[in-house]
């Protein structure tokens, strides 16, 4: 899976956290279940919220690689070596995200909402929102800025000209806000 395609997923996550925050259903709960927090994780699955952070252990690996081999570049092979013996070792604290993730999601919704969240995530509609919601949000601030573009010009021309009728012709607005 891609960083992109991850962060499709955790998009459509942030859609669906944000609808259902504001229309008021929040689960908070003092003690979660394991099928409360069973039904988190299969949201999480479905939604890929958490896939975006894969990148996190190699990148971190990778960063370290280059710091240390730029001041040690006679010792390149054993230091590339090195952090990825030392990165696979970390690798298993990978699950703590999961579960921290899994808390997050159970106090936020409740058991029957993450179910319909996995439910229609794991749908053929659920899917193709995850894979084309990010261009089709691109596609909608793209005209959102044409439209409000075209809003501005068209009031300031109105307001001109109505202040033009109530006291008469005054310097016309510079080019930048019209």
């Amino acid at each position: 899976m891609t960083i992109l395609t991850g962060l499709k997923r955790f998009g459509a996550g942030m859609i669906v956290i944000s609808g259902l925050a504001v229309a008021g259903h929040s689960a908070i709960a003092q003690e979660l279940s394991d099928d409360h927090i069973a039904a988190a994780r299969a949201a999480i699955d479905a939604l890929g919220s958490t896939n975006q952070f894969d990148a996190i252990i190699p990148g971190a690996a990778e960063e370290l690689k280059v710091n240390m081999i730029r001041t040690n570049a006679d010792l390149q092979e054993v230091i590339s070596t090195t952090v990825d013996e030392e990165a696979l070792k970390i690798v298993p604290r990978r699950g703590d995200l999961e579960r921290e993730a899994a808390q997050i999601y159970a106090k936020s919704f409740s058991k029957d909402e993450l179910t319909a969240i996995a439910d229609f995530y794991n749908s053929p509609a659920g899917k193709k929102l995850i894979e084309t919601g990010p261009l089709v949000t691109r596609e909608l601030v793209k005209s959102a800025d044409i439209w409000a573009s075209g809003v501005a010009r068209d009031l300031a021309n109105n307001v001109g000209a109505a202040l033009e009728e109530k006291v008469g012709e005054r310097p016309k607005l510079s080019n930048d806000n019209q």
